[in-house]
């Protein structure tokens, strides 16, 4: 038996661009021929992108893609790579009961040559596939020069039984599975964990070509590797970028140790997570530009700064909106922040237009405070309107989970970066940006010391601190991860060691905020439990405990 070379092609697709993604195949396809690859790996649902959701149900959708993934077959071949093995993900249809089916097809010799379809389907998280897709039924292998080669699709691994199992009988000589894994914190070594356990089961390496790029709330992180069978790391992808990477399998059965990337410092890994999805999510949705308020705070710099990285700074328009009660340190802030990262940087006062208001409805306490909110969302979103660009929400995880924002003011925004991020863990972000840029690049930090370290307020009323309506962060961000990421009811939190007083606030607040969060916009999802599809409560529930 010959060696055989495998490409590793981590892409970013994206959902319904038919056209766009097979001409991505084909750029890559290329790129590994040159190589010397004889098969070329994509990553699940390539042509259509993923998650596709209800476009499944879509005959139309379903026949477009069809009709594309056999184009693209005739393309490989007459561009001279009809050799090539071309292993993609599509939407097939069931001709039993015409129903879609998540399907790895592989394209050769000018022809869509076989199919597999996915046999586990995840209902959990922000998964819900047992709504869209018919599930297979039994193991596929691809015969490549004398190599015998079982495929499998991203859940089919993680789950025990199944085509795996029945693979594990065939003698396989590797393992290609195809994924569609959305990143989380802490989720890098746990799907190498699952893929050591199944080329332990196959007694053969396995490859794991995970797509990258943001889609609406996911983040795809690519992060590809291989594992022998063994378990041994002999490649691996760098995360958060596209990337075409080269495995051998050697004429003995081994893998052969090929480009291996570093792992990223967990902090540069949920920064750089945010940064893709914000840019992806400008790309495909076409936004050049975006926009949004600047207070000096550490929440809007660390947004900023994001919203640089995404897009350049001369394509971020910062708002500075001073009130009546903005300090003057605030307003020295957002202007330092606005030079660091070379945005364009307004003044619009608020003063004004309070009064006007004011002078009709006479508002007092919240009432007055969320006005001042409102408008501020309002000039925000005409600035949106009038330059064409997309408005950020700056709002972190903490103060969405207490509904610690003014809906229709703070909370307005097509696009939220920040919004899976805990409060302690922006300030952590915001430290790692800063250290990026004087430890890597020599550049200014982008963030100023003092947004960083003063004490976080809303500056709304006179000396208004948050601590004056939450716990303090350090103690609140506790409770949350345990009641929010982990179920934990009262008894629980209490059994945690939390107190009483602080236990029923937090949940109090929590409960009372479910209908802000329906209406707050799109983010990366980055933690294991995010507000959206991780987590659906009713707006409208009688129970306390």
């Amino acid at each position: 038996m010959s060696e055989i070379r495998f490409a590793l092609a981590q892409i970013d697709t994206c959902v319904g661009d038919l056209d766009g993604n097979a001409e991505k195949v084909l750029d890559y396809a290329r790129r590994a021929a040159r190589e010397g690859a004889r098969v070329a790996v994509f990553p699940e649902m390539t042509l259509t992108g993923y998650p596709i959701e209800d476009l499944a149900l879509r005959r139309t959708f379903r026949k477009a893609a069809w009709d594309k993934a056999n184009w693209l077959a005739v393309e490989l071949e007459a561009d001279g790579l009809g050799d090539l093995y071309v292993v993609v993900g599509t939407v097939g249809t069931d001709q039993a009961n015409a129903k879609p089916r998540n399907r790895l097809v592989v394209l050769h010799d000018g022809v869509v040559w076989a199919g597999y379809d996915k046999h586990f389907l995840p209902n959990y998280g922000v998964f819900d596939e047992f709504r869209i897709f018919t599930p297979g039924e039994s193991a596929m292998t691809l015969d490549v020069d004398g190599r015998r080669l079982g495929v499998a699709i991203c859940e089919d691994i993680w789950q025990d039984g199944g085509p795996v199992s029945e693979l594990a009988g065939l003698g396989i000589d590797a393992l290609v599975t195809i994924n569609g894994s959305p990143y989380e914190e802490g989720k890098t070594h746990v799907r190498r964990d699952i893929a050591a356990k199944r080329a332990a089961e196959v007694n053969a390496p396995i490859l794991y070509v995970n797509q990258v790029g943001g889609q609406d709330d996911l983040v795809f992180d690519g992060g590809s590797f291989v594992l022998d069978r063994d378990g041994t790391l002999v490649e691996r992808s760098p995360q958060f970028v596209e990337d075409l990477s080269l495995f051998d399998l050697a004429d003995d059965g081994t893998a052969r140790v090929s480009s291996i990337a570093p792992d990223l410092d967990p902090d540069e890994e949920v920064y750089r997570a945010c940064v893709l999805g914000l840019r992806d999510y400008m790309a495909k949705n076409r936004f050049t530009g975006v926009c949004l308020g600047l207070s000096g705070g550490i929440d809007s710099a660390l947004v900023a700064a994001m919203a640089a990285d995404a897009c350049g700074g001369e394509n971020v328009w910062g708002i500075s909106m001073p009130s009546m009660y903005s300090s003057d340190g605030s307003k020295d802030d957002a202007a330092d922040l606005a030079r660091n990262i070379g945005a364009h940087y307004d003044v619009q006062p608020i003063e004004p237009l309070f009064a006007a208001f004011q002078s009709q409805l006479d508002l007092h306490d919240v009432a007055a405070e969320n006005l001042q909110a409102r408008i501020r969302g309002v000039i925000v979103m005409a600035y949106s309107n009038s330059k064409g660009v997309l408005a950020l929400a700056t709002g972190n995880k903490s103060e969405l989970a207490c509904g610690y924002s003014t809906i229709y003011g703070d909370a307005v925004g097509g696009y939220a970066p920040i919004k899976d991020l805990l409060k302690t863990r922006v300030w952590e972000l915001a430290r790692w940006r800063n250290r990026h840029a004087e430890e890597e690049t020599g550049q200014v930090p982008p963030i100023p010391v003092n947004s960083i370290v003063k004490p976080p307020s809303a500056e709304l009323r006179p000396g208004q601190k948050d601590s004056d309506s939450l716990p303090e962060y350090a103690l609140l961000d506790k409770v949350l991860a345990a009641y929010i990421e982990h179920a934990h009811g009262r008894a629980d939190l209490l059994a945690d060691g939390f107190d009483p007083d602080t236990v029923d606030t937090v949940m109090r607040l929590v409960d009372r905020a479910e209908w802000k969060r329906r209406q707050y916009p799109l983010g990366p999802k980055v933690t294991a439990l995010a507000f959206g599809r991780d987590r659906r409560l009713p707006v409208t529930s009688a129970f306390r405990e």
